[in-house]
């Protein structure tokens, strides 16, 4: 188990834990808690060493291995499935221990290390990273695409992907769904529930921490506060212990004041003086209950729009995608056709319609709102917009186009020109003084806007983004993954925002508690098209599982398939091999003997009785015919079975990856390895075969 006691931990000059305890057990499954700032990733920090207690103890069983999501992007030109099975560190000794063995003629080591690597899951460790990817979003096309050419979210993904395939304890999980699709996040919840070591996680997905953890553990005054039960259970239960406290803390302030207006009208009467001490000394020891101080409630709201065109939008036949690549001069070839993800759609957005926007990972749901945003251009059919339509948009990539060097305020007078010069200023407030007080109202305060954007966290440039939208007053919302950076609080606030919000909210999110309470309709993007989904979360949740198992059953039995194939073939050529060379042996005898009847019948029989005398005298010689002893040519076939059972493994899951169509450099690549493998093989093979000859020799 995870023990603190009165663990004190400092970052610099701030207190974070101040003399903490509490204590984990094997198999829970705990969510840590917070406010922004209180300690949460310190405490991780503590957990994984890199941290150290400034006082206290603290203790975690040395034989736990670890797991956890590295927060450095990768940089290397591996494919992705073979950067995920290098996560596996049992696998990864293992196969050195093998390479170390390899290199001796200590048959019992290479034994021993050839058992551990199969023991390690050598044969399907392919097949369990390339489910973990396809697990996250990938698409097979892309388990062997070099590292460096995913995006920075994409390679998060791919660090989730790695820690999962480490075999741990403990597992800490710092916003592992900030990157993922709903998709993911569903497979991933199924994923952790299966996990049978200790978890730690911080996460702001409230629907997430119900679903995967059983404990939560509070951060709240430098104090850990543990809980029994997931955050819901969390909440509900600190609800009613805030109640209680606050009122405890009522009932003894009551106390306190009769307490002292008593010995305010006392203690100066000498017949009163010791009953006055005696309540001063009362009031001394008086264990004082702390007045309640609840974080501080953010919230915001969305200006009613200048207009509501009804319907917002009407699409007729349009096809959704992209425009094909320019070369290098910015020219775009005529010869080459675009890319269409979604096609044929026809559909009208109304006023007032909230719709959540389902879909696999790739099926093209950001692809539809970047059109609909005109990020995109439709690449056939037709979109309408109602007259005076004026979107607000939340792109996935929304925080990248801030410019880091720039201050809220600065953001905020540029947006006003940039809308001066469209004529779309609708009534806003445009002095600085009404920027400011605006900003104030996302918490943006004091210093802050004048704060570069760049030193910023992911929260707070995420306010900043929706700070702007609702400054435009839009009558159609477009959200892109809005809650990857929020926290729970600003997701509260964002929900009731768009509740009360009067226009057309279109919203892509993984956030299931978000798209619960924002959304009375779902599109369902799939197979090129859109169309109604029939159905509620629970069910989009059942589907994306069956799905996701359904892909990890196409890859394993892939794998499996090639595997058999190998070794069925292996096993006819070595059936073939034996019963040529026993065909050759028996025509030899043949030979010999029609070649002694006629050139030396008697000189024959003599040697013969010589040898037929000599073995029956010695019993135990060995054979004139060959030097292997029989014991230890079987130790060594067992050792060359055990290698080319891994090989196959490696040789399957290499084809497997080669008839995913990758890059002519990934086909010079993975062939180059293939050929290594099957020459290995085909060495092994022919010892295989040698030795099996030989013992059969020596048996006969």
């Amino acid at each position: 188990m995870i023990t603190l006691k009165n663990v004190t931990l400092r970052r610099s000059a701030k207190m974070l834990l101040d003399s903490a305890s509490v204590t984990l057990n094997p198999g829970e499954k705990v969510g840590l808690v917070g406010r922004n700032g209180a300690g949460k990733s310190s405490l991780f920090a503590l957990f994984n060493g890199t941290l150290h207690e400034d006082a206290g103890e603290y203790y975690i069983p040395t034989q736990w291995r670890m797991g956890q999501v590295s927060q450095d992007m990768p940089e290397t030109g591996q494919s992705a499935t073979d950067f995920v099975v290098d996560g596996d560190t049992v696998l990864l000794a293992a196969q050195t221990e093998v390479t170390a063995a390899e290199a001796t003629d200590d048959y019992d080591r290479m034994a021993h290390a050839y058992m551990a690597l199969q023991d390690a899951g050598a044969h399907d460790a392919p097949a369990r990273a390339q489910a973990l990817i396809l697990g996250l979003g990938f698409k097979t096309t892309e388990l062997a695409n070099p590292v460096n050419s995913f995006s920075g979210g994409w390679r998060m993904r791919l660090q989730l992907a790695r820690a999962l395939m480490c075999p741990s304890e403990l597992l800490l999980l710092d916003e592992p769904t900030n990157h993922l699709d709903l998709d993911a996040l569903v497979w991933l919840e199924a994923w952790l529930k299966r996990y049978e070591g200790t978890m730690v996680v911080i996460s702001h997905d409230r629907e997430f921490l119900d679903a995967v953890t059983n404990v939560t553990l509070h951060i709240d005054a430098a104090k850990l506060v543990r809980y029994g039960g997931n955050y819901s259970k969390f909440e509900d239960m600190r609800a009613e212990q805030m109640s209680l406290q606050q009122n405890a803390f009522a009932k003894q302030q009551d106390k306190i004041a009769h307490l002292q207006k008593f010995i305010a009208r006392f203690k100066a009467k000498a017949s009163k003086a010791k009953q006055a001490q005696s309540r001063v000394k009362a009031l001394d020891r008086m264990e004082k209950i702390a007045p309640l101080l609840a974080d501080a409630d953010f919230t915001f709201e969305f200006k009613e729009p200048a207009n509501l065109p009804n319907p917002m939008l009407s699409m007729m036949g349009v096809s959704f995608g992209y425009p094909p690549p320019a070369d290098e001069n910015g020219n775009v070839p005529d010869d080459v056709p675009p890319t269409v993800i979604v096609q044929n759609v026809s559909k009208s957005v109304l006023a007032g319609q909230r719709i959540g926007i389902l879909g696999a990972n790739g099926q093209g749901k950001s692809t539809l709102v970047k059109t609909v945003a005109r990020a995109l251009q439709p690449l056939g059919g037709e979109v309408t917009e109602g007259k005076g339509l004026n979107i607000g948009y939340f792109a996935q990539q929304e925080l990248d186009v801030l410019r880091p060097a720039d201050t809220p305020l600065e953001h905020m007078i540029r947006l006003v020109r940039e809308m001066t010069a469209a004529g779309k200023i609708q009534g806003q407030q445009t002095r600085e003084q009404d920027l400011r007080s605006f900003l104030g109202t996302f918490n943006f305060g004091g210093d802050m806007v004048k704060q570069a954007v760049g030193s910023m966290s992911g929260g707070e440039k995420a306010r900043l983004v929706l700070c702007m939208i609702v400054w435009q007053r839009p009558n159609l919302l477009l959200l892109d993954e809005p809650t990857n950076h929020l926290d729970l609080a600003t997701r509260e606030a964002l929900s009731m925002a768009l509740n009360e919000f009067e226009g057309t909210v279109m919203l892509v999110s993984h956030d299931r508690a978000l798209l619960r309470a924002v959304c009375d309709e779902f599109w369902m993007v799939s197979r090129g098209g859109v169309a109604p989904f029939d159905g509620d979360l629970d069910d989009y949740q059942r589907y994306l599982l069956d799905e996701a198992k359904r892909q990890r059953e196409l890859i394993k039995d892939a794998a499996n398939g090639a595997a058999k194939a190998a070794s069925q073939a292996l096993k006819a050529e070595s059936a073939a091999h034996t019963a040529d060379e026993q065909s050759k042996a028996q025509q030899r005898r043949m030979d010999a003997g029609k070649h002694g009847g006629k050139h030396g019948d008697s000189a024959g029989g003599n040697a013969g009785n010589k040898a037929g005398s000599h073995v029956a005298r010695n019993p135990g010689a060995k054979s004139q015919t060959t030097n292997i002893k029989p014991k230890s040519a079987k130790r060594e076939l067992e050792l060359v079975d055990a290698r080319m059972t891994v090989l196959n493994g490696e040789g399957a899951a290499l084809e497997v990856r080669l008839a995913d169509s990758p890059t002519p450099t990934e086909i010079a690549e993975l062939g180059k390895r293939l050929k290594l493998v099957n020459d290995e093989l085909q060495g092994l093979e022919e010892k295989w075969l040698s030795l099996s000859s030989e013992m059969e020799s020596a048996s006969a």
